[in-house]
């Protein structure tokens, strides 16, 4: 049996996606830009624009810059239908005919009809297998499943097993992430069903990432998975994200502490949340009307984009919040998208190269 090497990495992911490689670069808010999308391209991974933290006005330029440089629109663009130019975002990506796009909270069947139409793929990002079926039903051209290992907001259910949930309930080709940096993850996932892999983390602690470099040495300081955790301090939900101050203020504090920090943290960026004195006052007398926990959630849930801003932008890690996969604590070194896609690639293969070995020497006896 001559197989050749190469093709062990040529899944229904590459096939449909177009890109060499079955990796796929997650689009993590205020990191994901059009660098960073293109650097992905050019290495032969397949890239996701963050549309839901890039302002309306430059979305399109984006878009346009990862075109030009690429020569083509082969990547994707992540939006949420909550976000107040979701209509956009879709317009953009039929009027562009981008390869495909991400979301969570995904958009209605009439929504996905006109992405088909447009040839435009749908690849929703879920964390557990009920989602998973409910996309699909849908009509979820592929599907993301995150593991709890995976950053930012995440489920309770570990890749490894939330995995073959998913590949046994759906006929899609499924991506697997939460938990993977290297060859040997790639190899495995693909050796357990998987199409390809997806990678956040991995891609923020890049060279090419725009992540300030005060922030990325924080994910490389990392050495303890422990300290990458599960909080729900923030807004109720379970956010997995490296151990900072700030999170221990929030968590340390009780109901009313919680909404003060809330409102401090809004008032001091009155310019980006819209905070003024008269709607602080406001949400100050609902809480001792209402309950004072759940309305601090609400006011920091309005501030996380302010709160990534101050770590992922401004380089302010203690100020915000660090949302990441566990597999930080495995990454020692910030290196270029190309360094990291090409390496991944070739420690893949050379597992799988190992894997299929036996039975190539079998089938030559055999013959």
């Amino acid at each position: 049996m001559n197989r050749d090497y190469s093709m062990l990495l040529k899944t229904p992911l590459t096939q449909v996606l177009g890109c060499r490689y079955p990796i796929v670069q997650t689009a993590m808010g205020w990191v994901a830009d059009a660098n960073l999308v293109i650097a992905t391209t050019k290495a032969g991974g397949f890239g996701f624009l963050a549309g839901a933290t890039i302002e309306p006005q430059q979305l399109e330029p984006e878009i346009r810059r990862v075109i030009e440089a690429t020569g083509g629109s082969n990547f994707g663009l992540n939006f949420h239908m909550f976000q107040e130019n979701a209509a956009q975002c879709v317009d953009l990506a039929i009027q562009y005919r981008l390869r495909a796009v991400s979301y969570g909270r995904g958009p209605d069947k009439k929504t996905i009809a006109r992405f088909k139409q447009a040839g435009v793929l749908c690849i929703p990002t879920v964390g557990a297998l009920k989602h998973a079926v409910k996309a699909v039903e849908l009509g979820a051209d592929l599907i993301t499943i995150q593991g709890g290992e995976g950053g930012g907001h995440t489920g309770g259910v570990p890749t490894t097993i939330l995995l073959p949930q998913v590949l046994d309930a759906v006929k899609v080709p499924v991506i697997a992430a939460g938990g993977y940096s290297t060859g040997r993850g790639l190899a495995a996932a693909l050796a357990a069903g998987a199409s390809g892999i997806a990678m956040g983390t991995r891609f923020l602690m890049t060279t090419d990432a725009p992540t300030p470099r005060p922030t990325q040495q924080r994910y490389v300081d990392v050495s303890d998975p422990q300290q990458i955790r599960v909080t729900t301090a923030v807004d109720g939900m379970r956010h997995r994200m490296i151990d900072n101050p700030f999170i221990r203020r929030l968590e340390s504090a009780g109901p009313v502490g919680r909404l003060a920090i809330a409102l401090r943290s809004a008032w001091a960026w009155k310019a980006q949340t819209g905070m003024s004195f008269g709607h602080m006052f406001g949400v100050l007398r609902q809480a001792l009307r209402e309950d004072p926990g759940s309305v601090s959630q609400t006011v920091m849930s309005a501030n996380q984009p302010v709160l990534l801003q101050r770590s992922m932008v401004q380089g302010l890690p203690d100020e915000g919040i660090l949302p990441s996969g566990q597999v930080a604590a495995a990454i020692g070194s910030l290196q270029s998208c190309e360094e990291v896609i090409h390496s991944i690639a070739a420690e893949a293969e050379e597992c799988l190269a190992r894997l299929y070995a036996p039975l190539e020497a079998r089938a030559r006896v055999v013959a």
